[in-house]
């Protein structure tokens, strides 16, 4: 049997929310408008790459964006020692080259997973909460605002190759 990519809920933000009551919802709102624009399609069909010469593939998105939940949250943030989720050996590239039609559930699995394990990890920490990256300090808060521009902007990628792939278009 194909694996076909589950329908995502998505729950508008609150436009009149507390900050972080609103950078949590509209950064999980985005995450579930990148599962929306896979709904309904296969792993062969995540995988296509609609939009020659590029790279981009709703699949390739997907593991993009466990790899940027993962890097941001678990690892700077949290400062956790993780390997890396693709080979190094493949380039900085691999998230969007090496895909594989057959671990499209997997994939997708993973992306739902980082995004738990973010939230978990940043439940109890204030906004205000800073880490050094590249000798620059961050906070919890840009953190968010980062993670709400990395989904926009692939979301904007995604209306393409779905549109592209089946026809459908956004919401």
């Amino acid at each position: 049997m194909t694996w076909t990519a589950p329908e995502a809920t998505r729950t508008d933000g609150s436009l009149v929310a507390a900050e972080r009551e609103m950078l949590t919802g509209y950064l999980g709102w985005f995450r579930a408008t990148l599962l929306r624009k896979c709904a309904g399609l296969t792993g062969e069909q995540l995988a296509e790459r609609t939009t020659p010469p590029s790279n981009l593939s709703l699949l390739g998105l997907l593991r993009h964006m466990a790899k940027v939940e993962r890097t941001w949250f678990r690892q700077r943030f949290a400062g956790q020692d993780l390997k890396p989720m693709y080979d190094p050996q493949k380039g900085k590239d691999a998230d969007f080259e090496d895909l594989d039609p057959a671990r499209a559930a997997e994939e997708y699995a993973r992306l739902v997973e980082e995004c738990r394990l973010a939230d978990e990890i940043v439940a109890g920490a204030s906004l205000d909460d800073t880490f050094v990256h590249n000798g620059e300090v961050f906070s919890l808060r840009l953190v968010h605002v980062h993670m709400i521009g990395e989904y926009a902007r692939h979301i904007g990628h995604a209306d393409l190759l779905r549109e592209r792939l089946d026809g459908v278009t956004g919401d």
